[in-house]
């Protein structure tokens, strides 16, 4: 952790966002009194689907990609 007055960090400010960014937190202070912390953003972790989920669990008709009939085409005008 990083404690750096107001006035500093106005003075720098791209030296302590890139200290931020590489996982540093800032506590910026005025007249010695701690007054905003800046942090990195907690990492979401994007989690992926699994490969093949629902494997075996449905079958794909063989005729799956054949044109829908006419009447079915027209509700949908």
């Amino acid at each position: 952790m990083i404690t750096v007055s107001a006035e500093e960090i106005q003075r720098d400010w791209e030296k302590y966002l890139h200290q931020v960014k590489s996982g540093e937190t800032i506590v910026i202070t005025e007249d010695d009194q701690p007054i905003a912390e800046i942090k990195p953003v907690a990492s979401r972790g994007v989690q992926l689907r699994p490969f093949a989920l629902c494997a075996g669990e449905f079958e794909v008709p063989e005729d799956f990609d054949t044109p829908l009939p006419d009447e079915i085409l027209d509700l949908f005008g």
